[in-house]
C-alpha cells in the first residue's frame, strides 16, 4: 500500500455513554467537544454516535439515577407502601446529595426541565416505578394490576414535584410534603 490510511476510531453508543457518565460525574455537565477530545474522535463522530446532546444527557442521567435506583432496591427491608417509600428515600436522598446532579440544576435549568420531566428521562422512570409497585407489593398485592401504569406516572409526578421544585415553581423542595402525598396516593389505590 503506497498511502498511510488514516486510522479510524470505532465508538459504540454505550462506550459513549458510559465515558459521558463519567464527564458529568466530573464536571456536572456534558460537553461535546471536550468528551469528543477524551474518546478521541470528532464532534462529528460523538453526534453521529448519540444523535445530540439532549439524547446523550438523557442516556447519562437515566444511567446514574438507574443505578441509584438499583442500589436502593437492594437495600430495600419492608414490602407495600413502607417499602416503595424507603426506595424513594434513599434514591432522593441520594440524589439531592449528588454535587454534580446539584451543579447540573443549577447551571441549566431549562435543559434539566426538559428532559427530566418531558422526556424519556421521565418515561423510563415511570416504567422503572412500575416495576418498583410490583416488586415492593408481591407478597400482599396492594395495587391491582390494571391501574398499576397509572399509579407509577402518578407516583412519580409526585415525585418529581419535589425533587425538582426549584425548576418547576421556584420553591425549595418539602420532601416530608412529597413523601405524605405519595403515601396517600399509594394507599388510595389499594
Amino acid at each position: 500500500m503506497s498511502g498511510a490510511r488514516a486510522s479510524r476510531r470505532v465508538v459504540t453508543r454505550g462506550h459513549v455513554v458510559h465515558s459521558a457518565c463519567r464527564f458529568f460525574l466530573r464536571n456536572g455537565t456534558v460537553d461535546m467537544g471536550a468528551l469528543a477530545q477524551e474518546l478521541a474522535v470528532s464532534r462529528a463522530t460523538l453526534y453521529r454516535v448519540v444523535g445530540s446532546r439532549d439524547a446523550l444527557l438523557a442516556d447519562v442521567l437515566w444511567d446514574l439515577a438507574a443505578h441509584l435506583l438499583d442500589r436502593a432496591r437492594r437495600r430495600r427491608t419492608r414490602a407495600g407502601v413502607d417499602g416503595v417509600l424507603e426506595i424513594t428515600r434513599y434514591f432522593v436522598t441520594a440524589l439531592r446529595a449528588s454535587t454534580p446532579f446539584e451543579d447540573f440544576l443549577r447551571t441549566e435549568p431549562e435543559t434539566a426541565r426538559r428532559l427530566l420531566t418531558g422526556g424519556c428521562v421521565h418515561r423510563r422512570a415511570v416504567l422503572a416505578q412500575r416495576g418498583i409497585l410490583l416488586e415492593a407489593g408481591e407478597g400482599d398485592r396492594p395495587w391491582p394490576r390494571s391501574g398499576i401504569d397509572d399509579l407509577a406516572y402518578l407516583y412519580v409526578r409526585v415525585v418529581e414535584s419535589a425533587l425538582y421544585a426549584e425548576l418547576l415553581s421556584s420553591r425549595r423542595p418539602d420532601l416530608a410534603l412529597a413523601e405524605r402525598t405519595a403515601r396517600a396516593v399509594l394507599r388510595q389505590t389499594r
